[in-house]
């Protein structure tokens, strides 16, 4: 392994640090030399320490190392991300920083443990840079991962500040899930006995709708006026039918199929999957506090939230069902089920994605109407579809580590996505003559389903 060799790994392995980096530019109000070099010196520190242990203790305990490393960085990032979401509904004065010695201590360990299998790599293929002994070009190359780290890492807080700076409301989520998210990743590509995990087409399948959702909240810049009734019905109508024909042809009818290898009289469990998925995302809408923005009404507990984080948590919660639904169909298609088409992953990926551009311009144009400036509206649309990766990510990993529960899982979320979505068209839709709402909705279903059996 030469310095060529050295410096891309350098690069790979410092990502992680960067992703975290910039959660914590987007959590602190004001930044100085001190954020910069605590994250740097943190980060690169750790980066270049786990090679050097892993390269010590050789190779005899690679195989402990490869076990213990993705459920440490899960555990610990997951810890952190979930606090920082906690924190972003705290009070102003509330928040901390986040730059304190155990919180940096805690996050380096999280993104550096996985260096310790490189460390081992350096045993059966040595590093040679220079014409010294194997120690030696051992030291330089952890040295350099560690200096590329620290430099990559304080470019990462800046990057986070400015973002989070101009667009502060929901950086906290943001920067959270990003973390749980890294952490997930990490967990998911260990559990994974067939390999299909380890290269990036879960996460490019995850990331599909959060595109979509990214499209649909930038609508607001170019669209400075109100939704139109007229319109606004056809959005609703042609989202919902997409939701309800995922829900039927995507989840429901193949958990049918799916439990007639389980149990005699399939359609009891499915039945009582889909009432618990109905009560699960009944219990969630009556514990968030959010915001109907078009109908103005507000459901849930009482709550000082800001207005537009309201308004935002509704579409969360519509995501939940969603991420759950995208989850189980990629576990089963890595599973190779025989009652899932192949294709049906990627085509619900890009039904999602298609029905998330309006709900995320439903959360964008009311939260600029409240008064907020474009940047934060299209901020809070695009945090509003993070629920979907995450979410789905989680259930890929579930569905594996218990892999007879796919069909349990499908039905559930099948439930969840009916009452979601019949929950919400009321809400949304207007009390004048809604032909084109219905037509909308008709094409929607009717497209998904032709997508999925073709």
């Amino acid at each position: 392994m030469g310095i060529f060799e050295v410096v891309l790994l350098a690069i790979g392995l410092s990502m992680d640090a960067f992703a975290v980096s910039i959660c914590k530019g987007l959590a602190v109000k004001k930044i100085t030399a001190k954020e910069f070099l605590l994250c740097g010196i943190w980060f690169g520190s750790f980066q270049g320490i786990m090679p050097l242990l892993g390269y010590l203790l050789g190779s005899s305990f690679a195989s402990l190392i490869n076990k213990v490393a993705p459920w440490v960085a899960f555990i610990l990032l997951s810890l952190i991300g979930g606090n920082m979401i906690k924190e972003s509904f705290a009070p102003p004065e509330d928040v901390k920083p986040g730059f304190d010695v155990k919180t940096m201590f805690m996050m380096a360990i999280a993104t550096s443990i996985d260096a310790l299998a490189v460390g081992i790599t350096f045993v059966a293929t040595p590093v040679k840079i220079f014409d010294a002994k194997a120690i030696v070009n051992v030291l330089f190359a952890v040295i350099m991962i560690g200096v590329i780290t620290c430099v990559i890492s304080m470019l990462g807080v800046k990057i986070g500040h400015i973002f989070g700076i101009r667009y502060k409301s929901g950086s906290e989520i943001m920067g959270g899930t990003i973390l749980i998210f890294i952490g997930l990743r990490s967990l998911m590509t260990y559990l994974d006995k067939s390999e299909a995990l380890s290269d990036t087409e879960t996460i490019f399948g995850m990331l599909i709708p959060l595109a979509g959702t990214v499209l649909g909240a930038a609508i607001v810049y170019a669209k400075k006026n109100r939704l139109s009734d007229d319109l606004r019905m056809i959005l609703v109508g042609g989202s919902s039918g997409i939701m309800i024909s995922i829900a039927v042809w995507g989840m429901i009818e193949p958990a049918v199929m799916g439990m007639r290898d389980i149990v005699k009289n399939e359609i009891i469990p499915v039945v009582i999957c889909f009432c618990g998925g109905v009560l699960f995302q009944y219990i969630i809408d009556n514990i968030v506090p959010h915001t109907h923005a078009f109908a103005d009404i507000t459901e849930g507990p009482k709550s000082k939230l800001d207005p537009a984080m309201k308004v935002m948590l509704t579409e969360v919660i519509h995501h939940i069902p969603e991420g759950i639904a995208l989850g189980a169909i990629y576990a089963g298609h890595f599973q190779k089920i025989e009652w899932i088409s192949a294709s049906t992953a990627l085509v619900l990926a890009i039904a999602i994605a298609v029905q998330n551009i309006p709900e995320a311009l439903f959360v964008s144009l009311p939260v600029r109407e409240q008064g907020s400036n474009t940047g934060k509206a299209f901020f809070m649309g695009v945090v509003s579809g993070v629920t979907i990766p995450l979410l789905g990510i989680i259930t890929v990993i579930v569905c594996l580590l218990f892999q007879d529960i796919l069909p349990y899982v499908m039905a559930l979320a099948g439930g969840a996505l009916i009452y979601t979505t019949m929950e919400e068209i009321p809400q949304l839709a207007s009390k004048k003559e809604n032909d084109k709402g219905a037509l909308a909705f008709v094409i929607g279903f009717a497209i998904v389903m032709f997508m999925i059996y073709i």
